[in-house]
């Protein structure tokens, strides 16, 4: 087993399930200090097991929990910041209620949590930041995301303006954008697709077939490129789009 982030201190959001937990996962099994957050205590069960680790819960919608809990936290080399929503419809079917809760979710929550570590990361001689966008973003169109889309395309905006704006002073800033990845969310969508087409057979395969690489992808595959991005390999990327969509967006 490789040691890629050896010594590394890494804060994670939405750490439970999912993309969160593996990509948490590999971090310790890398080397890494993990702060480990979800809003449920009982997801995070288990990463003890593969080394040091904190977990907490913590909603980043709340500003106020935000700030308090990332005073407690050492110094991060790295911020993944993971907690997203996917609202289905088009703009017919989205409320202003939708739209708030949307982007204070996807983008807001890492606005509040760069804004809380940064400062400290400048002064500890830089970091890498790594954001979870979506190749339905301003890379790929998909119908019935309206607003997810939208919030997606601002982390890329939001990604992009940290790394240009910290450039020279050792912070790098990623995006990592996932075409359809086996997750609980996914499952959830499928299942409400299912509803809708027949089956949820029939609507897993709908999902396969969007991708041409001719399968969903994993997190074990977003989690290998989330170390990358958070190791020293990456040394000379920032302001990057990750896409990582089995072709999806070709």
């Amino acid at each position: 087993m490789g040691r890629r982030l050896e010594g590394k201190i890494a804060v994670c959001t939405a750490a439970g399930q999912g993309i969160g937990r593996r990509v948490a996962e590999r971090f310790l099994e890398e080397g890494a200090r993990v702060y480990a957050t979800d809003l449920d205590a009982e997801k995070l069960k288990g990463l003890e097991a593969l080394g040091e680790v904190d977990t907490a819960v913590l909603d980043v919608t709340d500003g106020r929990a935000v700030g308090s809990y990332m005073k407690t936290v050492d110094t991060p080399d790295i911020l993944f910041n993971c907690a997203g929503f996917v609202h289905h419809g088009t703009v017919l079917d989205c409320d202003d209620k939708d739209w708030d809760f949307s982007f204070d979710l996807n983008v807001t929550s890492m606005h509040r949590t760069i804004s809380a570590l940064l400062p400290r990361m400048l002064e500890n001689g830089g970091g890498s930041i790594i954001n979870m966008s979506s190749a339905a973003s301003s890379i790929k169109a998909a119908p019935n995301r309206y607003v997810y889309m939208a919030t997606k395309a601002a982390v890329i905006g939001l990604t992009r303006s940290i790394a240009i704006d910290f450039i020279r002073k050792g912070i790098r800033c990623n995006a990592i954008c996932p075409g359809t990845i086996e997750s609980p969310s996914l499952e959830a969508r499928i299942s409400a697709l299912g509803e809708e087409v027949g089956g949820v057979e029939k609507a897993r395969a709908m999902f396969v077939e969007r991708q041409p690489i001719g399968r969903i992808g994993t997190p074990d595959e977003i989690a290998d490129l989330a170390v990358y991005l958070g190791s020293d390999e990456s040394r000379f990327t920032t302001g990057t789009t990750q896409v990582i969509d089995g072709g999806w967006s070709l």
